[in-house]
């Protein structure tokens, strides 16, 4: 009957509808699940916090099994946190606002509250062995475990012979304390162990002892502290004459003035300080400058007026030669005399340009060690395909490529970035193009700066754990024929600072943006939250 038809149909469609809501809703418990275990609400009073001990239904981490002959039991997974997570977790529960010399006594106060003190399993890793032991006891201040073998003996050794006596023998000998940094958590579905295997990540990820500061602001401290201890012994030399002296003459009034002046030159110092030791100001401050970078003028032209071709290969045969003569030098350069010069280390090449240079870089994997930073208005392409003129980054604390050239033009490279801090490129001020490159990002991706230009064209970028391009207020940025995926967002619009600058003026075409976590386009206006403007990738699609 249609009667009986339609409502048959009715209750079907009401079925499906109430399937889907319950489906939206169980994800959404399995996201604040998620969110509690990593971070506490911040809706709760400080006073009264039970951080890491509400009740779970169950972990709500992953699952790693062991690789390995000694067949470990299972641990906590814990490689998927972005490193914005783990910046969080310092932020909000570790570090706070606390100074160097205070970071011990914060860390033990955090691990205090969400480290299980005893009851848990975990494989303590060495470059010796692996070994199953129980902790029994946490001396949080000294960042110590107190730990007891596992019975049965469970032991991978590397390199080296150990029996289970020989074992014993080695706790006795370290009082049976071994670092927290150096233990594993072996996996638990009941969700009790979540936050103690996310406060020993964080403990083992902390920034510095992971090499993460960039090496531009440890050198600007270094370089810090050593002016500070040299005015410091000039103004203690001037206090003592100034005491030992019994006149009152017009050279101690001076004596008293140039006092006063260090005094002030050492508390500019001691700020300066305190500002890069603040965990949270180095972040704001120093990542943002890259201190140490800014200090690398631009050259200008080179003295005597001649313009160089520096050539970047780990070696060449005749042929090789022959072909980079043939189809690349010959064709681009002849009509005015460059003067060659050749190197292994395209990071070499870079800084030893003037304006004007251009840096060609043959087929090769090229591993680097530092920043290029590039203030000069100079080319720097590869010669062959793409994939074959490889750039990879070794070092986690710098950005990969920061210009500031009035004219800049990278082209035809790949450029590889693993477990970093800083994006992979960054356009400071000036111009620069890029064109048919591939970026394999870590953290955030390309990002523009204000008054900075950017033209990007047929690039290959994907990787990036925050927005693959980010683009600030006041900026120019071209996007034609891009390929942004498989990362956080794709492109993120900053748009704060209305009365101090305009909206970015951008252009995007033929852009494909898919397969990123979050959403295509993003136009962020912090002070406006309620109004925030997030476009999906679907809508994105034809642009």
């Amino acid at each position: 009957m249609p009667g009986e038809e339609e409502e048959a149909v009715a209750q079907a469609t009401e079925i499906s509808i109430e399937s889907v809501e319950e489906g939206n809703v169980q994800f959404q418990d399995e996201v604040s699940a998620v969110k509690q275990v990593l971070f506490q609400d911040q809706d709760d009073d400080s006073s009264s916090s039970d951080y890491g001990s509400h009740v779970k239904p169950g972990t709500v981490l992953q699952r790693l099994m062991p690789d390995g002959n000694v067949l470990f039991p299972d641990m906590f997974q814990t490689n998927q946190l972005l490193f914005y997570e783990r910046f969080k977790a310092y932020q909000d529960y570790m570090l706070g606002d606390c100074r160097t010399s205070e970071v011990k006594d914060f860390t033990a106060e955090y691990l205090e509250k969400v480290l299980e003190p005893s009851g848990w399993q975990a494989v303590w890793r060495t470059e010796l062995f692996d070994v199953l032991i129980e902790v029994v006891d946490v001396e949080y201040l000294v960042l110590k475990a107190d730990v007891e073998l596992v019975t049965p003996f469970l032991c991978e050794t590397k390199g080296c012979e150990l029996t289970e006596e020989s074992m014993k023998d080695l706790l006795e000998a370290k009082e049976h304390k071994v670092p927290v940094q150096e233990l594993y958590v072996v996996y638990d579905e009941s969700g009790e162990f979540d936050q103690t295997a996310l406060a020993v990540e964080h403990v083992s990820y902390y920034d510095i002892l992971e090499d993460r500061v960039p090496s531009g602001l440890v050198a600007e401290y270094h370089c810090l502290v050593s002016q500070c201890e040299e005015k410091y012994k000039e103004f203690t030399s001037l206090r003592n004459n100034i005491s030992n002296s019994d006149s009152e003459s017009e050279l101690d009034n001076i004596s008293m003035v140039e006092g006063l002046k260090m005094y002030d030159d050492l508390e500019g110092l001691k700020c300066k300080l305190k500002i890069i030791e603040n965990p949270l100001l180095r972040y704001v401050l120093g990542y943002q400058v890259n201190s140490g970078l800014q200090s690398n003028r631009a050259k200008g032209p080179r003295p005597t007026g001649e313009r160089m071709v520096h050539v970047v290969s780990s070696s060449m045969t005749v042929s090789q030669l022959q072909t980079l003569m043939r189809d690349k030098l010959c064709p681009d350069f002849s009509g005015e005399e460059f003067e060659l010069q050749f190197h292994s280390d395209p990071l070499v090449a870079v800084n030893a340009c003037y304006e004007g240079d251009v840096v060609v870089i043959c087929p090769g994997h090229y591993s680097v060690n530092g920043s290029f930073s590039i203030p000069d208005s100079i080319e720097l392409e590869g010669f062959g395909l793409t994939d074959e003129v490889v750039i990879e980054k070794v070092g986690k604390g710098d950005i990969f490529l920061d210009l500031t050239g009035a004219n800049v033009k990278v082209s035809n490279l790949k450029f590889v970035q693993h477990d970093a801090v800083e994006g992979i490129l960054c356009v400071r001020q000036g111009k620069t193009v890029m064109e048919n490159c591939v970026l394999q990002c870590e953290t955030t991706g390309v990002t523009v700066r204000t008054s900075a230009e950017l033209f990007m064209d047929i690039c290959d970028l994907y990787g990036a754990k925050g927005a693959g391009v980010e683009i600030y207020p006041g900026s120019t940025c071209s996007l034609v024929g891009n390929g942004i995926h498989h990362c956080k967002e794709g492109i993120l619009i900053k748009d704060f600072t209305d009365e101090f600058y305009t909206m970015p003026k951008i252009t995007m075409m033929n852009n494909v943006i898919h397969n990123n976590e979050g959403y295509g386009v993003i136009l962020v206006k912090p002070t406006d939250l309620p109004r925030m403007k997030k476009t999906t990738e679907a809508d994105f699609q034809e642009i």
